[in-house]
């Protein structure tokens, strides 16, 4: 068999990182010294390389993150934000997705909630979870649809496929009539399966509250709050230093 006819097999059999891999062996006279069996591996370690990167590319596109840069590495550690090392240390290492476990980020507006969630969102990503992100307005939009249209439990099957749930921007609509009720029943759907990260201007003391249903808010409080991860995020908007330290360079 020629080189050509196996890079035709190949071809067909839509398999580009074995390919790519052949194509570096045939061009390369040090792999001659490897026995067939060394060579064979390569060529598959390489075919699933590619599939591997091929998944998290595709599930970063589907993950709906908005930030897909947002990196762990890039965190801003200083010290009016009181943020714990060791604690983003930690929950970098995913064991809380692995764990069916939840983390809630608080902090005023522009603290950095958002940019850490997303940050632990695409770590995840890359690790091949299944991951999704959702403003909480939009979220509850969208159950509010759903029932209209008769879609309601395709939606929820939806979200409870995704191992880690985003849901950004808690508490910053009010809830209106059965928003309560539907957030309820997202996370519960979820508890003890998945994990979820909930990003939110209101301090938890106020979640009862503003949640505006008694039995309901004891409910989500159960099942997300009281086993949660906590980061606090305190200091000045983020936004308002990057601006003041950018305008500095001038």
């Amino acid at each position: 068999m020629t080189h050509a006819q196996l890079t035709e097999k190949i071809n067909q059999l839509g398999y580009q990182g074995l390919k790519d891999a052949y194509q570096r062996q045939s061009e390369d006279v040090a792999y001659t010294a490897m026995s067939f069996e060394e060579r064979l591996f390569q060529l598959l370690d390489a075919q699933e390389i590619f599939l591997k990167n091929k998944r998290i590319t595709m599930n970063h596109r589907l993950s709906k993150i908005k930030d897909k840069q947002a990196s762990l590495d890039a965190i801003d550690y200083r010290v009016d934000r009181r943020i714990e090392k060791a604690v983003i240390q930690s929950l970098s290492q995913l064991n809380f997705i692995r764990s069916n476990q939840n983390v809630i980020i608080t902090g005023k507006t522009g603290t950095g909630k958002s940019y850490l969630a997303q940050a632990l969102a695409n770590r995840a990503v890359f690790d091949g979870f299944r991951v999704y992100y959702v403003r909480t307005p939009s979220l509850l939009e969208e159950i509010r649809i759903s029932r209209i249209d008769g879609t309601y439990t395709n939606l929820l099957n939806k979200y409870s496929r995704f191992q880690l749930l985003i849901l950004d921007d808690f508490g910053v609509a009010p809830m209106v009539e059965d928003d309560a009720t539907n957030l309820f029943e997202i996370i519960e759907d979820r508890t003890s399966i998945n994990s979820t990260i909930i990003t939110s201007q209101l301090p938890v003391s106020e979640w009862y509250n503003y949640l505006n249903n008694n039995t309901i808010a004891d409910a989500i409080l159960d099942r997300i709050v009281y086993s949660s991860h906590r980061v606090e995020l305190q200091g000045e908007s983020m936004r308002k230093i990057n601006s003041v330290m950018k305008n500095s360079d001038y």
